[in-house]
């Protein structure tokens, strides 16, 4: 496993740094509640939860939880360990490097509240940009895929690196590699606890 200072030192030019929030960056409470009938009938806290749970007929996910900026602010809780590693590459980025959070989260609220719960603890939320996969159609998954694929496009980065606590997300990405094998992809999987491991 690569050391905290490696990570530093691959935080070079044309290199895309990519964050997760939720299980990634912050530990939250919002909850995912299966619906049907307009009745809940089952809740979720986990993105294991959301991977394995299978909707049975009749059933629909409600993310309204997740655009409550009282809600994340609230129970916004810094996982160290990634706050820190998160924190030092945008502090050391080269000039042609970038570093985005990219979230299943749609569109919030509240984005002023949103974006001062990072401030408040002492995240430099303002040297990125938050994409919200929530506000596309289909899987986040697929979702992220998609918004990736655009700075690929772009034809500005030699280098993706993505962190995220979901394998879903993660193998989705992975298919990017061999989309797009003129570009480097490295995917960490966040773990409960805060540490890593390599996917790709």
């Amino acid at each position: 496993m690569k050391s905290f200072k490696q990570y530093l030192n691959e935080a070079s030019a044309s290199t895309l740094n990519v964050f997760d929030i939720d299980e990634t960056l912050f530990k939250t409470s919002a909850t995912v509640l299966v619906v049907k009938d307009g009745e809940v009938v089952h809740k979720m806290t986990t993105q294991k939860e959301m991977d394995a749970y299978k909707l049975k007929p009749g059933e629909k996910f409600d993310f309204s939880e997740f655009r409550k900026a009282q809600t994340f602010k609230d129970s916004a809780k810094p996982i160290d360990n990634m706050f820190r590693k998160a924190k030092a590459i945008i502090a050391r980025q080269g000039e042609g490097s970038k570093t985005i959070l990219l979230t299943a989260r749609a569109d919030f609220d509240d984005k002023d509240m949103f974006l001062q719960t990072f401030r408040d603890h002492g995240f430099p939320i303002d040297k990125t940009h938050v994409y919200r996969a929530g506000n596309l159609p289909g899987s986040s998954a697929v979702a992220k895929m998609f918004i990736l694929r655009k700075f690929i496009n772009s034809g500005k980065y030699t280098k993706i690196r993505v962190w995220d606590d979901s394998p879903k997300n993660l193998t989705a990405i992975d298919k990017l590699t061999k989309m797009h094998p003129e570009i480097k992809i490295e995917t960490w999987r966040v773990l409960h606890d805060g540490s890593v491991e390599k996917h790709t």
